[in-house]
């Protein structure tokens, strides 16, 4: 009997993100089934490192896929063959979509309408969308006529209220997903040099470069600050970088006014002797993400999923806008309403000396408060949890395949 063959449609990082761990789910479940994508925003290494064979044209756009930020980006992506990027993408959809016998799109209207129109049953997965930005989904028509396709199977969300607001609306095959990377944030044994009983601070700066390391310098101005004002026992620093990152932490190092050796960045400030204490250090890895978070007891984040995945681990989050293209106020305003209690954006525009000064003192302020910190355990799990999310979807998958592991 020939294997079944499923074709994943994404259009967005955090989409390809979701999606590769649904793949890595199925694989385990059913090795047999054949798998493709096509990934509308970006170059898809989340695919690439799994070996998902790439069906047509990708390429990034200076926008990152965050246009709807600022229509100068948009017109930027238009003037990088945008439109004709796209027709050529759905064009290799609809030649390949005969082949298969499950879509499974991953995003906004632009995958769920590709999805639509190769006339194949396929599974949503909504998880750019969220009810709990204005208490209730507005979808758009165009949206609304592709979720309500008798071809479309289910239509996953990434938290539970949304599930129930679409519901509510008449989308009764609306159920939650999760996050599926949160199945995997589990420590991996990285020695993080870690003191007991000190509070660790996450510094999570995003992973698109170059904005990634204008979020990191910033945040390295944040730490001085926060030396200026924390107890005398003092907290932890540990970044989680992308390898890009990582090679260009001397350069950042320079140009901060820090000291790089073997991955530590040190700090002296200038009025200080050279004694040990007054040192600040910030641990640097490209290599221990789970392990970061995981033992963090507070996250500095200029990032989108990372810091989704924080909150879903009950963690509080501090963010600092930046100037983007995606980590703006705009967007971090959002995401606090998406988070609830558990995040804090300080300041309206890109940080500023007097931002940075506000932002550290509310990092020792929240560390300081412990119902707080009681409260953002039970917020994040609830607004995001449980997991299990790449399980629930790729059985999902099966079943409406016919496969039974």
């Amino acid at each position: 009997m020939p294997s079944k063959r499923i074709l994943f449609i994404s259009n967005g990082h955090g989409e390809d993100n979701h999606t590769s761990h649904v793949i890595q789910t199925l694989r385990q479940l059913c090795p047999s089934i054949e798998m493709a994508a096509m990934p509308i925003v970006g170059e898809g290494r989340a695919y690439r490192s799994l070996d998902i064979p790439i069906i047509g044209p990708t390429q990034t756009m200076p926008s990152g896929g965050f246009f709807y930020m600022k229509r100068l980006y948009m017109l930027k992506d238009f003037q990088s063959g945008l439109i004709g990027l796209t027709w050529r993408q759905l064009q290799a959809v609809l030649q390949y979509a005969p082949n298969c016998d499950l879509i499974m799109s991953t995003g906004d209207f632009v995958s769920q309408t590709f999805a639509y129109l190769t006339k194949r049953p396929f599974v949503s997965f909504i998880s750019c969308l969220s009810a709990l930005y204005e208490g209730q989904l507005r979808i758009n028509p165009l949206l609304w006529h592709d979720l309500n396709s008798s071809r479309c199977l289910a239509v996953f969300t990434r938290d539970s209220y949304t599930a129930s607001d679409l519901q509510r609306q008449g989308i009764a095959k609306a159920r939650f997903g999760g996050i599926p990377a949160l199945d995997r944030i589990v420590p991996t044994g990285k020695d993080l040099y870690l003191k007991p009983d000190i509070p660790a601070i996450a510094l999570l700066p995003g992973s698109r470069m170059p904005e990634a390391a204008r979020n990191f310098s910033l945040q390295l101005q944040l730490v001085i600050e926060i030396a200026k004002v924390m107890p005398e026992s003092g907290f932890q620093f540990r970044a989680a970088l992308v390898p890009n990152l990582m090679a260009q932490l001397d350069d950042i190092a320079k140009s901060q006014g820090w000291q790089l050796n073997q991955g530590i960045l040190t700090y002296s400030p200038p009025e200080s002797s050279a004694e040990e204490s007054s040192l600040v250090e910030v641990r640097c890895y490209s290599d221990a993400f789970s392990d970061i978070l995981y033992y963090s007891t507070l996250v500095i984040g200029m990032a989108g999923l990372a810091v989704d995945l924080a909150v879903a681990m009950g963690k509080p989050i501090i963010q600092i806008p930046g100037e983007g293209p995606q980590f703006t106020y705009q967007f971090a305003e959002a995401q606090t309403r998406l988070s609830g209690i558990s995040a804090q954006t300080i300041g309206t525009k890109p940080a500023t000396p007097e931002i940075l000064k506000q932002a550290a003192k509310r990092v020792v302020e929240t560390l300081e408060d412990s119902d707080y910190l009681a409260k953002c355990k039970v917020n994040g799990p609830e607004r995001f949890g449980p997991p299990g999310a790449s399980e629930r979807i790729a059985r999902f998958l099966l079943n409406s395949l016919g496969e039974t592991e």
